[in-house]
């Protein structure tokens, strides 16, 4: 990944840490992945170190709702661990949905383009010239039961 597009990832999607009053705070319980109803267990691999805080916030893969502020459904906040953790987000319904990944390394709450990380659902390409915010459509996938997915970290 070049430094330009790492630059966008950083300045782009890690601006979904603005404080929002519309989701739902939830812990990550894991128990909300194992029997009936509608969850994402996601997989968020690469996590550069055991310090900070990891944000996962869930959406509606929709023009009007993806990385907006207030839009968000779930947030899961936790203290990050090294390499991969695992997250369970529950969802209303069946439908589609995207997720969107911060790594507040230092856990100051505010976006550190040179050292906090972050990912999305899908694992988009992301450029200088979509500044970190890769159209709902690429980040989009179907939620029908427990849906399993990976989500790589990019870091500077």
């Amino acid at each position: 990944m070049s430094f330009r597009s790492t630059l966008a990832v950083a300045s782009g999607a890690l601006l979904i840490a603005s404080p929002a009053a519309a989701g739902e705070k939830i812990p990550n319980d894991m128990a909300r992945c194992t029997g009936n109803g509608t969850a994402v267990l996601a997989t968020v691999r690469g996590i550069k170190q055991a310090q900070g805080t990891m944000r996962v916030q869930s959406y509606r893969a929709t023009k009007t709702d993806w990385l907006k502020k207030g839009r968000w459904l779930k947030r899961i906040d936790v203290q990050a661990a090294a390499g991969t953790m695992r997250f369970c987000i529950p969802v209303d319904a069946p439908g589609r949905y995207a997720i969107a990944v911060r790594h507040d390394l230092n856990g100051n709450g505010k976006t550190d383009i040179f050292s906090d990380g972050g990912g999305m659902s899908n694992n988009p390409s992301i450029s200088v010239w979509n500044l970190g915010k890769p159209s709902y459509k690429k980040v989009a996938f179907q939620v029908d039961g427990r849906t399993a997915i990976r989500i790589d970290m990019k870091y500077m």
